[in-house]
């Protein structure tokens, strides 16, 4: 049987899930390099402030911070670079369609490891309004006693 790939999260973007309404998934594989593979390893990533763009029918991800890797040398990376997406054609053309709507965004929400593959787990997401994030927040204090009790 096909077991699962194991799975291990280097990072979240916990502000996503506040900030936006995530409409629907997409896992898509990383093109980077060596040192950014070790720095991975370590957790030194930051998706807070990271978007995604469709440019000439390829996704890619901007923003998205991968510190230098300390023992790296002159071949080290540069931590801001723009970093292509592997996605499948019938899922770029279906995410172009979904962001030609107004006000959506396509938002990296976790990065992790997937059989030793590096995957970043992107969503289509709409911006929530101030009474929307006081909605979530009552949510979750309302959670959080339930979950004491």
């Amino acid at each position: 049987m096909n077991e699962p790939g194991k799975i291990k999260i280097i990072s979240t973007n916990r502000k996503a899930n506040f900030e936006y309404a995530i409409l629907s998934r997409y896992e898509a594989g990383v093109v980077i390099t060596g040192t950014e593979v070790k720095s991975l390893r370590e957790g030194k990533v930051n998706l807070q402030e990271s978007y995604g763009r469709v440019i000439n029918d390829e996704v890619w991800v901007i923003n998205l911070h991968i510190n230098e890797y300390k023992f790296g040398n002159i071949n080290n990376h540069e931590p801001l670079r723009n970093r292509k997406l592997l996605l499948h054609k019938k899922e770029i053309r279906k995410i172009k369609q979904e962001l030609q709507e107004k006000g959506l965004t396509l938002v990296p929400l976790k990065i992790y490891f997937k059989n030793s593959l590096v995957k970043v787990e992107l969503g289509i997401a709409k911006g929530k309004k101030l009474y929307d994030k006081r909605e979530s927040i009552k949510k979750r204090e309302v959670e959080r006693k339930l979950s004491r009790i």
